[in-house]
């Protein structure tokens, strides 16, 4: 989810091809969910299986997505969360309720031959398991494309190799990237292309935007720390409801009247089971480090055998995909050794 400060951030839409050249760490968690509401039925909203009734939309979303994106000659690293701060797990049980209401709903939306209302619903009730994760790290192994797994959030590590310069910038849908320290935030990166629209017969066109933290804080007077600040009362991760009517332009007035932590909690009222200072913190350090970032040639027979042999998927297909990889000087191949 992650905190919403849209309206107040400047971003600028680039052609995906502008990314070519650049390595960028993508928040894998943040994406295979997105393959995993998306990609399903229209009419029942189940998500795509194998003759063994195993979801397969993860796979299925990483695999083609992931090398789109290497045929534009972007480099994708994927970072995968490790165990999330203590202080989240209230919110983790709450998201629980909340998927599990929604795949109440979804139910009675298809007894009721509610198309609109299926999907919506379903796309809510979108559940990740361990086994979808590990299959997703075999996935990429096999396509020898790069992962790290992340000590806590990888949004956090994906920030902290950015300022390294071990990527250009981090990919995500949410804004936490930035309060992280993350000097250049792609959005949109895994869902570029033409939608539809919620509820409408019609579609726009999605393309990548590109956020740089300097300019942000530039064009809204404030530093860093106030951006975090500015975050938690918009409500983030760790404390979803912020601060009852307080919207991302009334949170940006507070934080450059008030200043610093301790004078806006003075004209606040902080509700959340954790502390302030607790989430100031950790988005102001965050735990990440130099880690391993596991990769290495592609397997064709390894790929065949996870998204053929073992899921279903159409082998001409498969095999069509990946050669027309192999045999793009700007795709794949270029980088891997």
């Amino acid at each position: 989810m992650g905190v919403n400060l849209s309206g107040i951030i400047p971003a600028k839409e680039i052609e995906i091809n502008s990314l070519r050249g650049k390595k960028i760490a993508i928040d894998a968690l943040n994406t295979l969910y997105q393959f995993l509401s998306s990609i399903r039925d229209k009419y029942t909203g189940e998500p795509l299986r194998d003759s063994n009734g195993k979801v397969t939309s993860h796979l299925s979303g990483l695999f083609y997505r992931t090398l789109r994106l290497v045929e534009a000659g972007i480099e994708p690293v994927y970072i995968f969360d490790g165990k999330p701060p203590e202080f989240k797990h209230g919110v983790i049980e709450e998201r629980k309720k909340i998927r599990e209401e929604a795949e109440k709903k979804w139910k009675a939306a298809v007894e009721a031959g509610e198309v609109e209302k299926i999907k919506m619903y379903a796309q809510g009730a979108a559940r990740m398991t361990e086994e979808m994760l590990d299959e997703s790290k075999k996935l990429l192994d096999a396509l020898g494309i790069p992962w790290v797994q992340a000590p806590s959030e990888g949004e956090a590590q994906a920030a902290f190799m950015a300022g390294k310069g071990v990527v250009w910038a981090c990919g995500s849908q949410d804004w936490d990237s930035l309060l992280f320290g993350a000097g250049r935030l792609v959005r949109n990166l895994t869902i570029t292309g033409r939608r539809k629209m919620p509820g409408k017969e019609q579609y726009i066109e999605i393309m990548p935007e590109i956020i740089e933290l300097e300019k942000v804080l530039s064009e809204l007077g404030i530093n860093r720390e106030q951006l975090i600040i500015l975050g938690m009362l918009v409500g983030t991760d760790y404390n979803p409801k912020g601060i009852k009517g307080v919207g991302p332009k009334t949170a940006l007035k507070i934080v450059k009247e008030h200043k610093t932590l301790d004078s806006v909690l003075k004209h606040v009222e902080w509700n959340a089971d954790v502390s302030a200072d607790i989430v100031f913190n950790f988005f102001k350090s965050p735990p990440a480090g130099d880690l391993e970032i596991k990769g290495g040639k592609m397997d064709e027979g390894k790929i065949r055998e996870i998204m053929v042999g073992q899921h279903d998927f159409s082998e001409d297909r498969i095999v069509s995909a990946v050669k027309r990889l192999k045999e793009n000087k700007q795709g794949l191949g270029k980088f891997l050794r």
